[in-house]
């Protein structure tokens, strides 16, 4: 499979060189859900009005989305940069993918952590090169602080900077030796955050040295691993930038501190530009574009009109509101990305499915090992007997149109256990539904109460009222076990005599790992 040739900047219109910084997404798991090969017409359309750096893909599908980024390229006279959020896995975003639990659930790994994470990294990049996807929007370089933080939390390799800052460098340096562009970010540090950028302003006002301390180490260790991307925060430090301004139009902090305080010399990128954090404080994406790239931003994720956005952004520059040498920089930079991609072994030989199928083994033996007795103390995990009447309770904070008809663990119990009665709750508790739970709990035998705590954009996080009163009432029960599939904080004020388990994720491996430590087969 050749691989076109990136131009140089010399070679571009201004039209082209504004057009290579914008990135626009390929399908969708929000409302209205689109696969990203039922996207493909638009994205061929959208290329031939506007030649784009590149694309952020949503729900593919192995392997026909390959097929579709092929079709793409062919048609890109630049080549494109394909991106996506894979946190967790080419499976994040390309169904028939590996997945991995969130990053938390790594560090719980002890002194397997750097070799298990640098396996999964690895993974990860083989199949999103596979599938036609180079820039790996990983790892997350936040040190969770704040418990009550809803976007990071497992997301979050730990809390504790030192110990994010070598796993984070696990990571990019797995990424680079397998071919993929890792970004760390959300630069310079989202993990003391009670707010969700998506949906809001967050702010974290702490004194600078403390930002230094407790944000800057693992992006310092990113630096020094060779990322070749980082992704800013729309997040405001008004002790790095009095201002207010946000990370993303930030020059204090993309320019001053990333570039010229920690000599990052790769490129920049925002997070989304769709997201409220960013959107809400301007009148057109263009204004936004153009306030982004004069901070220090380099790639444009997200924009919804990007045609119109380097129209308008073309007459910033004609009128020397935007300085040209500005926009050659940071075209300059993405082009320097496509080269190195370009320069490297192509991946034209679909992985065999017996190999995806030994990387899904691995994941599942990570997940399952990173399962923790959280109280007691330690020690052994409880143990659901087969032969007794069992009840599981579930709660989600949301539900997604992508969900399925019930959580994996109910099929992980049932099949352990046959007679097991499962209830599942979303936010809102249905009245009936409760009282059939409560009914079957209190008829003896064993119950288990699992509760999914995890951050997801533009959602709650952690359980809502009517949920934490039901856990409440189950949890008094005898023979319950409480386990969070997400952090361990929500566990905090069980009762303490009650057995309490972690999985520091929900993805189905985490859920199955779980059944298996509670009631193992033969």
């Amino acid at each position: 499979m050749e691989t076109a040739v990136a131009p140089t900047t010399e070679q571009l219109t201004l039209e082209e060189k504004l057009a290579q910084l914008m990135f626009v997404r390929m399908g969708s798991n929000l409302p209205p859900i689109v696969t990203a090969s039922d996207d493909e017409q638009r994205v061929a359309e959208l290329l031939e009005r506007c030649p784009i750096g590149g694309l952020l893909l949503f729900n593919g599908v192995w392997p026909h989305v390959r097929d579709s980024l092929t079709r793409l390229q062919a048609k890109s006279r630049v080549p494109l940069l394909v991106s996506a959020d894979l946190e967790r896995g080419a499976g994040q975003q390309v169904g028939g993918l590996t997945v991995f639990p969130h990053a938390r659930a790594f560090a719980q790994l002890g002194d397997q952590a750097e070799s298990s994470l640098r396996d999964a990294i690895s993974i990860t990049a083989r199949e999103a090169l596979q599938a036609g996807v180079q820039i790996l929007f990983a790892p997350v370089a936040d040190a969770n602080t704040n418990p009550q933080n809803p976007i990071i939390a497992t997301r979050a390799y730990g809390e504790d900077p030192a110990e994010v800052a070598r796993l984070v460098a696990v990571v990019v340096e797995a990424a680079g030796q397998a071919g993929a562009l890792a970004a760390a970010k959300h630069f310079p540090g989202h993990g003391d955050t009670s707010q969700d950028s998506h949906d809001g302003q967050p702010c974290v006002d702490r004194p600078a040295d403390e930002l230094h301390a407790c944000e800057l180490p693992p992006f310092r260790s990113a630096i020094q691993s060779g990322v070749p991307l980082i992704m800013s925060a729309h997040v405001s430090y008004p002790a790095l930038d009095p201002t207010g301004e946000p990370a993303t139009f930030s020059k204090p902090i993309l320019t001053d501190l990333l570039r010229g305080e920690l000599g990052f010399t790769g490129a920049v990128c925002s997070d989304s530009l769709l997201m409220a954090g960013a959107r809400d404080r301007y009148q057109s994406e263009g204004q936004m574009a153009a306030a982004a790239l004069l901070a220090g931003v380099d790639m444009l994720l997200d924009l919804a009109d990007p045609a119109a956005a380097v129209a308008e952004m073309a007459e910033l520059v004609r009128s020397e509101q935007i300085p040209e040498a500005r926009v050659n920089e940071a075209v300059g930079r993405v082009l320097k990305l496509k080269a190195k991609i370009a320069n490297q072994a192509p991946h034209a030989d679909p992985i065999p499915a017996e190999q995806v199928q030994e990387h899904k083994r691995t994941a599942a033996a990570i997940a399952k090992a990173a399962i923790r007795v959280v109280s007691p103390a330690g020690g052994a995990p409880p143990r659901l007997a087969p032969d007794k009447p069992t009840t599981v309770v579930l709660m989600k904070p949301f539900n997604l149109p992508s969900d399925p008809a019930q959580q994996p663990l109910a099929a992980a119990i049932q099949q352990r256990i046959p007679s097991a009665q499962y209830f599942e709750f979303g936010p809102d508790v249905d009245a009936d539904l409760r009282d059939q739970a409560v009914a079957a709990a209190q008829n003896g035998g064993q119950l288990l109460v699992a509760i999914i705590a995890k951050p997801a954009a533009w959602h709650a996080f952690g359980m809502t009222d009517p949920q934490r009163q039901l856990a409440d009432d189950l949890a008094q029960l005898d023979g319950a076990v409480i386990a969070s599939l997400g952090v361990p904080t929500i566990l905090q004020d069980f009762p303490a005599a009650v057995p309490k388990l972690c999985t520091y994720s929900d993805v189905p491996d985490s859920q199955t790992g779980l059944a298996d430590l509670l009631c193992p087969t033969a």
